[in-house]
């Protein structure tokens, strides 16, 4: 037997002695991790109950541990809600990911019951959906901040935000009597729902930081002799490079 060969059987005999063993090894995405078998099939029509019944459907690195190419840090909280049921208090949206990956049902559903999960789900995202072009427009908005940072530590990119159908009549209005490309303003809304203005230019700012940008906003100051007031309509969100 050449010594390739004899590696290769050493592999095979490891994988399979350790899927008999009670004991297991994990790599998840570089992360090792000790278990046992009977922990990580504690919920039954999971990913994980699915991965290690039977014969075992995964691969090992050169040590013999299973391999699960997924981020690792996060995955001691699924461990740990498998051994203890003790539910994560930190890392929320991050173990939440990780729960619907692995399809651990029980814990998916105690986390949609905490304030960060709840009210993302109940409360912002059905609040983003009523905005129309949200999505695309927070792109538009990274798109042009983009292009105006050559040579510059900041770029500003101006969003034009209407609550209601008679604010986006008036928006338009102003937009005809402003010395600005109107291709360059952003604009949001109008939406049906309870939250306002403030917490719209929130949103948006936390969903460009969530990209890895720094940005604030401040009222964009219209030049003088504009007739609407400037905090009504616009706004200028300042990124900041470097």
């Amino acid at each position: 037997m050449s010594i390739s060969e004899h590696k290769s059987t050493g592999k095979q005999m490891t994988s399979s002695l350790q899927s008999l063993s009670p004991i297991v090894q994990l790599n998840i995405g570089g992360e090792i991790y000790t278990t046992t078998l009977s922990t990580l099939k504690k919920c039954p029509g999971s990913k994980l109950f699915e991965m290690f019944s039977g014969q075992p459907k995964l691969r090992t690195d050169s040590g013999g541990r299973f391999f699960i190419d997924r981020e690792g840090k996060n995955f001691k909280y699924i461990l740990e809600y498998l051994r203890s049921s003790q539910v994560p208090t930190q890392c929320i949206q991050e173990v939440y990911k990780e729960a619907l990956f692995y399809e651990i049902e029980p814990l998916v559903k105690k986390l949609e019951e905490s304030p960060q999960i709840f009210g993302e789900q109940v409360g912002r995202k059905p609040f983003l959906a009523r905005v129309p072009n949200y999505s695309e427009n927070i792109e538009v908005m990274i798109r042009i901040a983009r292009a105006e940072v050559v040579a510059s530590r900041h770029s500003n990119v101006i969003v034009c935000i209407v609550r209601t159908e008679d604010d986006a009549s008036k928006c338009l209005d102003a937009l005809n009597t402003l010395d600005m490309d109107k291709e360059s303003v952003v604009k949001f809304g109008p939406w049906k729902a309870s939250p306002g203005i403030a917490d719209l230019l929130d949103c948006i700012r936390v969903d460009i930081e969530d990209k890895g940008y720094n940005v604030s906003y401040q009222s964009h100051v219209a030049d003088k002799g504009f007739r609407f007031k400037s905090y009504d309509f616009f706004y200028k969100f300042v990124f900041t490079w470097w």
